[in-house]
C-alpha cells in the first residue's frame, strides 16, 4: 500500500471516529432533555392534582345538619297539633326531632309533662296552667305565649243576638276559667251584667243582672259545641269552634277583641316541668313556635279563629 492510501484510510478513520462520538454525546443530550421534561410534567401534574382536590375540598363542605335530639310534646288536636306539625319541617332544619302526642282532655297532658314523660305541652293558657297546678300539686311553668283563640258567641236555633227572648239558652264550658270568659263575653254584648270585681273568675252567681232571664247551660268544653241545635246560642273557645266547623271571622255574632283583657289573658302557652324552661331544644321550639314563618301559617290557615300572640 502507497503512503498515500495509507494516509487516504487513516484519514477516513478518523472521520468516521469523530462522528461516531459526536453522535453519541448528542444522543445523550437528548436523553437527558427528555427525562428532565418527563420530570417536570410529573410535577405540574401532581401540582395540578394537589390544586384540585383543595379545590374540591373547599367547594364541598359538608352539609348535612347535625341531629341534636328530639323533643316529645302532648298537644290538643286542633289548632295546637296542625301548628306543631308546621313548626317541626322548620325544626328539622335545625337539627331537631318533634314528636307530637295528641290528647282529647286537660288533665293528662300536664300529668306526663309533671312525670318527665313528655317534654313540654301545648294546650292551654296561664289561668288554666294556675289553677291546675293549685289542684294537682304539679310544677309547671309557662315558656312562652304562642297564641290566642278568641271565644265566640254561635248561631244555635237564633241567628242574631236582637232575636233573643225571655227564658232562652245558651250554653256555655263549664270549667272555671273558660265559663268566665264566657260570661264576660256575654257581658260585653249586654246580656247579662256581673258583679263589680267578678272579672276572671266569674260564675254564674256572679250573675247581677239578666233583664232576659237567659239560662246559662254549663257543659263540660268538648260537648258544648253539640248542643246548638237545642239552644239559642253557643260560646266556644276558637278550637272547639273549629272542630265545629265554625270561623270566628264568618260565623260568630260577637268574638273577644284582640285588645280585651281575656285574650291578652288567654294566650294559649308551652308549659314546661319547672326547670326545663331553658333546655336548649324548649327555646328551639318556642323560637320556630314564634316566628313569621308560623305568625303567616296561623294567620292564612284560621282565618281569625286562632290569632299570633304579640
Amino acid at each position: 500500500m502507497t503512503t498515500a492510501l495509507k494516509r487516504g484510510v487513516i484519514s477516513a478513520l478518523i472521520t468516521l471516529g469523530l462522528a461516531a462520538f459526536t453522535g453519541c454525546a448528542s444522543t445523550q443530550a437528548a436523553v437527558t432533555d427528555t427525562t428532565a421534561e418527563t420530570e417536570n410534567n410529573t410535577t405540574t401534574a401532581e401540582q395540578t392534582t394537589a390544586e384540585e382536590k383543595t379545590n374540591d375540598d373547599t367547594a364541598a363542605p359538608d352539609t348535612e345538619t347535625q341531629s341534636k335530639g328530639t323533643i316529645k310534646i302532648a298537644a290538643s288536636v286542633t289548632p295546637h297539633s296542625e301548628i306543631l306539625a308546621e313548626a317541626g319541617k322548620l325544626l328539622e332544619a335545625k337539627g331537631w326531632k318533634l314528636e307530637v302526642i295528641e290528647f282529647e282532655d286537660y288533665v293528662q297532658p300536664n300529668l306526663v309533662v309533671e312525670s318527665g314523660e313528655l317534654d313540654a305541652n301545648y294546650f292551654q293558657h296561664i289561668p288554666y296552667l294556675n289553677s291546675f297546678n293549685e289542684e294537682q300539686g304539679t310544677h309547671l311553668v309557662n315558656a312562652g305565649g304562642i297564641h290566642y283563640e278568641p271565644f265566640g258567641i254561635y248561631p244555635g236555633t237564633k241567628k242574631s243576638l236582637d232575636e233573643l227572648s225571655d227564658g232562652d239558652v245558651i250554653a256555655v264550658p263549664n270549667d272555671t276559667t273558660n265559663e268566665a270568659r264566657a260570661l264576660l263575653l256575654l257581658q260585653d254584648n249586654g246580656i247579662i251584667k256581673l258583679k263589680d270585681g267578678a272579672g276572671l273568675t266569674a260564675t254564674v252567681l256572679d250573675i247581677a243582672e239578666n233583664p232576659k232571664n237567659i239560662q246559662i247551660q254549663e257543659l263540660e268544653a268538648a260537648q258544648v259545641s253539640r248542643v246548638k241545635d237545642e239552644v239559642a246560642f253557643v260560646v266556644l273557645n276558637g278550637n272547639y269552634a273549629l272542630e265545629a266547623g265554625f270561623s270566628v271571622a264568618h260565623d260568630s255574632v260577637a268574638y273577644e277583641r284582640p285588645d280585651s283583657e281575656a285574650a291578652k289573658t288567654y294566650v294559649n302557652i308551652i308549659a314546661v316541668k319547672e326547670g326545663n324552661e331553658n333546655n336548649e331544644g324548649i327555646k328551639a321550639l318556642v323560637e320556630v313556635l314564634t316566628s313569621d314563618d308560623i305568625k303567616n301559617f296561623i294567620n292564612d290557615k284560621y282565618d281569625g279563629a286562632v290569632v299570633p300572640f304579640e
